[in-house]
């Protein structure tokens, strides 16, 4: 049982670092481009469908079970059930090594791109230097042709900082980080946003493309089939989006409610920090699609044919905006990439001390050497992503990862909570803490959110045996994307078949406390 454990010195700080860990790159240019892709406005519908039945119940889960439990996620299942161990290592393991290795490097580039700012660096073809410049992209994922040293050093900064950010303890490193990137953070992002509005063509693209719905896009109820159809995709993506950008399914949210006072107010906490994600992720949207706007009417294309997703979205389309800004253009490029270089850095360090909780909550070790340990052994299994492959690697092992590793954690938490550990008992704990959770989160755990995960994997899976994902040759998805995820497979059960201490393992509240809670 942990006596000595750390915790947050104000629930503040506690806030701050889970929205910062919520907060990431992928609601910066994820979220904006699929609100294009799905609708406009009308995008919004499911997106906040998919919080209130997924996103919100999941977080109160976690945020219980930490709290509960006072243990990271391996020693929060192995409380639960000996056998549930393997989940609980299961889900740092792959946030940790599978996506902090690659997630790391894409911070890396934010770093690169943050000192080229200073000079606009990047020209006018700002594609050409993206892809042929700076990553020298290969002609495929088996062609890895060595590390490209510049990302390679940034990517090793990135580390670095992970590590004097989580060497300490909770309270003053990680918490004390938050409380200053993440006002910071804030604040660039109105100033962004603000700056954005005024430029031409801005008001309009905000107004045609971002704010303007197009409801036969989430029409799941329309007499074509083929509407319903294309309306399905479009909650199915809502659903996933909702359920990766609050960093569900990781361990990490589990992990630092572990660190909150007995008397926390668990479901408000979750509510606030689920709330100011998507807020969050909705405020930057009108940035992106604003600056595209710009840069659309700038170049006298429609606006279609100007926005890209994903990370062409951040070093191509936005350096090639900032390089057309009539003035201060050094300022926003310098102030637009370092946000994203917060952002990532926070939900980074979550990533880092989900697995490093989950080690020194079992073998005892002291922190500062775990810490160092793994962010070694990370930059180590980053460099593959620092090769020129790299962008292939990236792109078929967050495919995997994200579609199956995590959902499938998020699947099976609520199975085990819901069905063996009951929600009810979980529920309870939870009210006794503060705000009264409604009645129905006992049904979304047990049957609805499970459904519904459910239904994602089998989506994911039927899409890719039907096509190859990416038009990616089969052997290169099966080592990179398979081979990733059955190594974080193994990686989790040699931590789980590992011995605990027995006092670990007892639990914090005797059977009569879990009999009077229900």
């Amino acid at each position: 049982m942990t006596h000595n454990r750390s915790s947050w010195k104000s629930n503040a700080g506690f806030l701050f670092a889970a929205v910062g860990s919520a907060i990431g790159l992928g609601n910066i240019w994820r979220f904006s481009y699929m609100a294009h892709q799905h609708g406009g406005g009308a995008f919004l519908v499911p997106y906040l469908v998919a919080l209130i039945i997924a996103g919100i119940p999941i977080m109160i889960l976690e945020y219980g079970i930490g709290h509960r439990e006072k243990g990271s996620s391996p020693l929060s299942f192995a409380r639960i059930g000996g056998r549930f161990e393997w989940l609980g290592w299961w889900m740092p393991v792959v946030a940790m090594f599978g996506i902090m290795l690659y997630y790391s490097v894409v911070i890396g580039w934010c770093v690169n791109y943050l000192f080229y700012a200073f000079k606009l660096s990047w020209g006018t073809d700002t594609q050409g230097f993206f892809f042929k410049q700076f990553l020298q992209i290969s002609e495929s994922a088996s062609d890895f042709g060595g590390v490209r040293v510049p990302i390679a050093f940034s990517t090793l900064l990135v580390w670095v900082l992970c590590w004097m950010i989580c060497f300490r303890d909770i309270r003053h490193g990680i918490e004390r980080a938050s409380m200053i990137f993440m006002p910071i953070m804030f604040l660039l992002t109105i100033i962004i946003v603000l700056w954005t509005l005024f430029l031409d063509g801005a008001s309009d693209a905000i107004l045609k493309h971002y704010l303007h719905a197009d409801w036969s896009k989430i029409n799941i109820f329309s007499m074509d089939a083929s509407v319903r159809s294309e309306a399905g995709k479009v909650w199915t993506a809502a659903f996933g989006q909702i359920f990766f950008t609050l960093s569900l399914g990781f361990g990490i949210m589990i992990t630092y409610a572990s660190y909150l006072p007995d008397k926390s107010n668990i479901s408000k906490n979750a509510y606030i920090t689920s709330i100011i994600n998507c807020l969050y992720s909705f405020i930057a949207g009108f940035a992106v699609f604003g600056i595209v706007g710009f840069m659309a009417q700038s170049q006298g294309v429609p606006f279609e044919e100007a926005i890209k997703g994903g990370p062409q979205l951040a070093f191509v389309i936005y350096p090639k905006a900032i390089a057309m800004l009539p003035s201060f253009n050094v300022l926003f490029g310098v102030l637009f990439f370092l946000m994203l270089v917060i952002a990532g850095i926070t939900s980074g360090v979550s990533l880092v001390e989900a697995f490093t909780c989950s080690v020194t909550d079992k073998f005892d070790w002291p922190r500062n050497l775990v810490v160092t340990l793994i962010c070694v052994t990370g930059f180590l299994g980053s460099l593959v992503f620092t090769t020129r492959a790299g962008l292939y690697l990236l792109d078929i092992a967050d495919h995997f990862i994200t579609n199956y590793g995590l959902v499938l954690g998020g699947l099976l938490e609520c199975m085990i909570i819901g069905w063996v550990f009951k929600a009810s008992k979980l529920q309870s704990y939870i009210n006794s803490r503060g705000t009264s959770i409604p009645a129905i989160w006992n049904v979304l755990i047990r049957y609805t959110t499970p459904g519904l995960l459910g239904y994602f994997l089998y989506l994911s899976l039927a899409g890719d045996l039907d096509k190859n994902y990416g038009d990616y040759p089969t052997d290169q998805l099966i080592i990179y994307g398979v081979g990733w995820m059955l190594i974080c497979l193994v990686v989790a059960l040699a931590f789980a078949f590992s011995t605990w201490k027995p006092e670990k393992l007892k639990r914090r509240h005797q059977p009569e406390e879990d009999d009077l809670l229900v």
